[in-house]
């Protein structure tokens, strides 16, 4: 598969059909709302001792919109731990994908712009962007999907990814295969953010368009250390999740959720 530039080999994975909504991401953030949900109104000790994040001191749906809405502005680490979380309330790994998996997906076999060529006009069919969205968010799955049939891959909210973001990661893959690649995290920022969001302009939503997270999303963070867990100027930021064919191993699994938050600034 041609990727980013270069030859890429992925081993199979399934991708959320839709990006991570609020009627999910709620019963994460909120332990309360999740002993409504239950018939027997309590929550399972392995899932309660699930950390959650720390609940915002904003409105983090930004007025948009809740039910059916993208769940929004979670630090990478925060989207780490939501996987976690349905790991434990399920016993299925789910991840971030790799910014590899992301464009393959994104891209569902094409190799033009935009997963549905390369005629900019025809945004309007298949994303939530600068020129239409109104500058907000909209419910998911309103838009057509691409041909693997992903909804909202562009526009909405631009999606999480699990590398560091490096603007040169790809070239030392020049001339030769690279099987699954990843530039795993070992700094805070910058994060690899792919997809683009209602804020942005045509090309920004390109299948090999990149972006990636910065401290100026957090500059309204009172809190000293600022959080771990939310970008309060980050309305743009969403998710959708994976899970591989062939899950890791346990040990592996652990050390993918259990990384210690880095301290921000």
């Amino acid at each position: 598969m041609k990727l980013l530039h270069d030859e890429v080999e992925l081993d199979p994975f399934w991708m959320s059909t839709y990006e991570i909504t609020w009627d999910l991401f709620q019963a994460f953030l909120y332990k309360d709302y999740e002993k409504s949900k239950q018939e027997e109104g309590q929550v399972p000790v392995e899932v309660d001792a699930v950390t959650r994040p720390t609940k915002p001191y904003l409105d983090m749906t930004f007025g948009f919109g809740k039910e059916g809405y993208p769940a929004l502005a979670m630090t990478h680490y925060n989207a780490i731990q939501f996987c976690k979380w349905l790991y434990v309330r399920t016993g299925v790994f789910y991840r971030l994908p790799t910014e590899a998996e992301w464009e393959y997906a994104c891209r569902a076999g094409s190799t033009t712009a935009y997963h549905f060529g390369d005629d900019a006009k025809q945004l309007d069919e298949y994303a939530w962007y600068a020129a239409n969205s109104g500058q907000k968010t909209h419910p998911v799955g309103q838009k057509k999907p691409n041909a693997f049939g992903l909804y909202d891959m562009i526009g909405n909210v631009a999606e999480w990814t699990y590398d560091q973001y490096h603007a040169d990661f790809y070239k030392q893959f020049a001339g030769k295969k690279a099987k699954n690649p990843v530039a795993e995290p070992t700094e805070l920022y910058p994060h690899v953010v792919r997809g683009g969001s209602f804020r942005s302009d045509a090309k920004e939503l390109r299948s090999a368009a990149r972006s990636f997270s910065d401290p100026e999303w957090k500059q309204l963070d009172p809190q000293v250390p600022k959080s771990n867990w939310w970008f309060p100027e980050a309305s743009f930021v969403g998710l959708r999740i994976v899970r591989p064919l062939v899950p890791p191993s346990p040990e592996e699994i652990k050390a993918y959720y259990d990384k210690e938050p880095i301290e921000d600034f």
